[in-house]
């Protein structure tokens, strides 16, 4: 029988040493050496009938480096049943005492899921933002930005007749940002400004049509930068009332996930994430230690989300997870979900979707 001393360690670490007797260890090695055995070759022996001890000499160090391998995990899942440890990361494995005939001893280090506390959620009491009306001014912009992107992209268009079928379905597609104005090929200045011509290019029926378009989708937008503002005033009062002690693991993975969502804005600009660096005066650690505070934030109010689904038996059926996978039209990324890592972490974001959709109807009730 294996014996192990569990030692828990400040921010959910844990140190657990196994010792394991040969007479639980030796089936492990035979199984393993006869595996591996099969496709040793030695002079004088048809492959894979050369004595035991003949193999052992031939595989060296192979053979235990692949005992151990396979032997230290599985011994570890033994020792932690019937204990309140659950490890979110992959161990750290480190040989005490190996010798063949006698025992194993390894010492293993686990992160453990960490301790979570939350306040009477019930309670939180957070008051939705205005809505902002869209004004004339906000709509005329886009369709100025609109306007001077089609000259630019087609400066010919109103006499070529050059345009997208009048009245066809969609929001209108448009983007901020000021873009350089063209000259006809008369050499004077284009003083038309936005019309029906150009209205109909955009798939509108008319300039009138057009600013309808415009509205719907400026309102469209506003609605759910509302809706995201609301949701993160609660998260932020989630995170408020969390109490747990935070690994340093999750805060690294938090910390890398808001470094790759850096470089992502970073390519938009078309940049690289170097020159970004220079331009700003910091090196990557800098940077780092300047988010820690965020990414601390981050993970609470991850974790007490986390915490939250579990009391209100918040779940996500295999069912609505094969809905939500079926939705993906993109085959290359649909065909990731065939492992069982990304189901995980799609289930997770679900879950976590469904509770926030819980808070939002009890902060409702209460306003």
């Amino acid at each position: 029988m294996i014996a192990k001393d569990i030692q828990k360690q400040p921010k959910s670490l844990v140190e657990v040493v196994v010792t394991v007797p040969w007479t639980d260890l030796e089936p492990k090695w035979n199984e393993i050496l006869n595996r591996l055995g099969a496709e040793v070759e030695i002079p004088g022996f048809r492959k894979g009938a050369a004595p035991a001890n003949m193999v052992e000499n031939q595989l060296g160090a192979k053979l235990q480096d692949e005992v151990l391998k396979v032997a230290m995990p599985q011994f570890l899942i033994e020792a932690l049943k019937g204990t309140d440890i659950i490890p979110i990361d992959y161990p750290k494995y480190n040989l005490v005492f190996f010798v063949k005939g006698q025992q194993l001893q390894y010492k293993a280090t686990i992160t453990n899921r960490p301790a979570v506390t939350v306040g009477n959620y019930k309670t939180i009491k957070v008051t939705r933002p205005t809505l902002k009306s869209v004004t004339e001014e906000e709509v005329q912009k886009v369709i100025d930005d609109l306007y001077k992107r089609w000259k630019v992209r087609s400066p010919s268009a109103e006499a070529s007749g050059d345009k997208q079928p009048a009245g066809s379905g969609g929001s209108i597609n448009f983007q901020g940002g000021q873009q350089p104005q063209t000259t006809p090929a008369n050499g004077q200045p284009d003083s038309a400004g936005p019309d029906d011509t150009f209205a109909k290019a955009m798939g509108a029926l008319s300039m009138n049509d057009l600013k309808d378009k415009v509205r719907k989708d400026l309102e469209a937008n506003v609605k759910y930068n509302n809706e995201l503002d609301f949701e993160e005033a609660i998260l932020q009062e989630v995170e408020k009332m969390t109490t747990v002690e935070l690994p340093d693991i999750l805060i690294q993975d938090e910390l890398n996930r808001m470094l790759v969502s850096l470089q992502r804005r970073v390519a938009d600009m078309g940049l690289l994430l170097e020159d970004y660096l220079k331009n700003q005066g910091k090196t990557l650690e800098q940077l780092k230690n300047e988010w820690r505070g965020q990414a601390e934030k981050n993970v609470r109010m991850e974790l007490g989300l986390a915490e939250i689904a579990r009391a209100e038996n918040v779940t996500i059926s295999d069912t609505e997870l094969q809905a939500e996978i079926d939705k993906i039209t993109d085959a290359r990324v649909k065909k990731q979900f065939d492992a069982q890592e990304p189901k995980l972490h799609l289930r997770h974001a679900l879950r976590q979707t469904r509770t926030l959709d819980l808070l939002k109807k009890l902060v409702t009730q209460q306003l």
